[in-house]
């Protein structure tokens, strides 16, 4: 029999239209031709391969399912979407034209995109690494219309009553009799030509916005979809018989699961109702046992409904431990927030919330915006990985300190790498180095960096106490003034604990102070790890600097920090002579 999978997954997203490309232009607002695009053939078994090595276990390739775009592909009999209702020369990889389609973008030969997809899935596969892609349920592009859907497949809309605002069998939400307008100031990148945009009857847009003219900073590129909820009325929930929306969505995860793809991430899986979840989720692993879910989820009095009712197997978490870490990298937070996370949020079910720092919509470490300083990410990154059994994630050049410094173009200067233009992203192309994957451009300190990421990537693969242990919290026996020298706001300290490994795990996050302090281990953590609290023990230090140390477990570990630093001891039991 064999033992069950440790969700210690160790995700890496990968925008595939960057990743690839190693065009240096980097024109405002360039085009596809001008600045370049990645193709699912630049991921290579090569690339793959390094990734492997790098301590990955599942690569999620953002922006694979085909999305409305002004690249205009109608040579290839791909409609030309309205620039009116697209967001970005490039588009937005979550306003989706055709469920049954791939990004032509990512192919070198646009008639055979649909092929080179699947074989980055097999290559996938052969480096040992499972495929997440997206799923975007909640909503469509303004101009969805699957030209590549099965024969006997009903394109969303087709049959709707668009006489009705609401219909439980209809696809969409409608406001009749009134005519879509577009908002005001639509951004319009130089040289795409316009042309008027019709919708009639209105739609009502991604964000739950009901308007025949949404505004500018709505989802106003998108259609909301229709799962049999009234939001006009109560929300009253019209679920039997089962909305068509329901049938068609389960449908298409079926369809990409059987080319392959092992999971899917749910954008925006909250503004979805969780009975879809339940009912979807089961009836796709009914084909694919193997497949999992994980929801973009922003609600922590929703976490228990999507995960026991809606059958997620994770779920982000965002609000609780990536805005607590990003506090006290930004200098304003204090530890007690971890303590609270657990505690309050997550603590019964921590193994399924996957853990980050970055990802394609939170802005870059290294960025103005945040912690300016990849390396101050150190202690955070430390905490997301071992604080429990749960995955990690990793964002495609977080490892080599990404610093997005200019406006490329509709996604403007915020910090963050664009979800919408076509760019290079310089630091990742010196990692790249002309497609030999090896990092040979990189310069001393990105190298170090990525070597940091590459050991904890290989401690927490390698260690049982984290994939498999149990937490212990020792805030509490530290804090207040129980530990001279402790700083309990910017430290943080913990144990992780199996049968086979005992681990001690301190985090300074004061960037600017060290520390000189004994940490206490109460007699309940030693002995709820099966020790004595009478006995000494050896403390070899397993990340970076080396050395063993010999404690008594009631007099305390005596240990050393420096500002924005981590230190981790395997707990031994002392020879005896």
């Amino acid at each position: 029999m064999n033992p069950p999978q440790s969700d210690k997954i160790v995700l890496y997203q990968i925008y595939t239209r960057l990743f690839g490309n190693l065009n240096t232009t980097n024109k405002f607002y360039g085009t596809r031709d001008e600045n370049g695009v990645g193709k699912f053939n630049d991921i290579t078994d090569k690339a793959l391969a390094s990734l492997k090595k790098f301590g990955i276990s599942h690569v999620w390739y953002t922006g694979v399912i085909e999305h409305a775009t002004m690249t205009d592909y109608s040579a290839y009999g791909i409609p030309k979407d309205n620039p009116y209702v697209v967001k970005g020369i490039a588009g937005s990889p979550y306003a989706i034209k055709d469920y049954y389609d791939v990004n032509p973008d990512l192919a070198v030969d646009v008639r055979n995109r649909m092929a080179e997809f699947e074989a980055l899935v097999a290559r996938s596969h052969k480096a040992n690494l499972k495929v997440i892609i997206d799923f975007v349920p909640n909503h469509v592009a303004r101009q969805y219309k699957s030209d590549q859907k099965p024969k006997d497949v009903k394109d969303f809309g087709e049959g709707d009553h668009t006489d009705e605002a609401f219909h439980p069998q209809n696809n969409f939400y409608y406001l009749p009799q009134r005519k879509f307008l577009v908002p005001d100031n639509v951004p319009i990148p130089p040289g795409i030509s316009t042309f008027p945009y019709e919708e009639f009857p209105a739609k009502a847009t991604g964000n739950d916005v009901f308007s025949a003219k949404p505004s500018i900073n709505d989802w106003f590129e998108t259609i909301k979809l229709n799962y049999g909820v009234d939001y006009q009325n109560g929300r009253t929930p019209h679920f039997a018989p089962i909305p068509s929306t329901w049938l068609k969505m389960r449908d298409i995860l079926l369809y990409w699961a059987n080319k392959g793809v092992d999971g899917f991430r749910c954008d925006m899986a909250e503004m979805v109702p969780f009975e879809f979840w339940g009912w979807v989720i089961p009836e796709v692993k009914k084909a694919h046992p193997s497949a999992i879910f994980i929801a973009e989820i922003y609600n922590p009095a929703e976490y228990s409904n999507y995960l026991f009712k809606g059958k997620f197997d994770y779920l982000y978490d965002k609000v609780g431990l990536y805005d607590s870490l990003r506090r006290l990298m930004e200098v304003h937070g204090n530890t007690a927030d971890i303590t609270r996370v657990w505690q309050n949020e997550s603590g019964d079910f921590a193994n399924r919330m996957v853990r980050f720092l970055e990802n394609h919509d939170e802005q870059r470490i290294a960025s103005k915006y945040f912690a300016k300083n990849p390396f101050y990410a150190i202690p955070a990154m430390v905490v997301s990985a071992t604080l429990h059994t749960g995955p990690l994630m990793l964002y495609f050049g977080q490892e080599v300190g990404v610093t997005p410094t200019v406006a490329e173009g509709f996604s403007g200067d915020d910090g963050r790498t664009t979800m919408f233009d076509y760019w290079g992203v310089p630091e990742y192309q010196a990692w790249v180095n002309g497609g030999k994957f090896d990092g040979g451009k990189l310069n001393k300190e990105q190298k170090e960096l990525r070597t940091f990421y590459a050991d904890l990537n290989k401690l927490i693969n390698g260690s049982d106490a984290i994939r498999n242990g149990a937490f212990y919290d020792l805030q509490y026996a530290n804090t207040n003034g129980q530990a001279a020298g402790y700083n309990d706001a910017k430290m943080y300290t913990y144990l992780r604990h199996s049968d086979k490994q005992k681990l001690l795990i301190v985090c300074n996050f004061d960037l600017q102070n060290g520390a000189k302090t004994a940490v206490k281990i109460p007699t309940h953590a030693w002995e709820t790890m099966g020790l004595s609290a009478q006995a000494q023990y050896s403390l070899k230090e397993i990340f970076h600097h080396p050395q063993t140390i010999s404690v008594v477990a009631s007099q305390g570990v005596p240990v050393e920090m420096t500002p924005n630093s981590v230190r981790i001891f395997e707990i031994k039991t002392a020879k005896t002579n």
